[in-house]
């Protein structure tokens, strides 16, 4: 499941990143999406309505599947929320007796 949810959001990045590149800028100079970039089909405005509403989807879903990734790394492990939780070190009860080396 881990890795069907990492593929997910490595295409959902991979297609965000596409959808930004073809929206038309402030100045209109660097995108690709103008008003005759899509033959003939549809207008200047409702070609960025497209985008826009695309990315805002593909942004959506994005999160959503970070959040996921996230949870689904903690879920196996045990969560300390402070160090004042951690057990206290244990010494050993009293020192080992040394060995007396046996007589001849």
């Amino acid at each position: 499941m881990h890795t069907v949810l990492l593929v997910i959001h490595l295409l959902l990045a991979i297609s965000l990143v596409g959808s930004i590149l073809l929206q038309r800028s402030e100045g209109g100079a660097l995108g690709i999406g103008g008003s005759g970039g899509m033959g003939g089909f549809m207008t200047g405005r409702a070609t960025s309505n497209l985008l826009s509403r695309t990315s805002a989807i593909l942004a959506a879903c994005f999160f959503v599947t970070s959040l996921s990734l996230a949870l689904m790394s903690t879920s196996g492990r045990e969560v300390r929320r402070s160090v004042v939780d951690r057990p206290a070190p244990t010494a050993p009860a009293e020192p080992a007796a040394p060995s007396v080396p046996a007589a001849r």
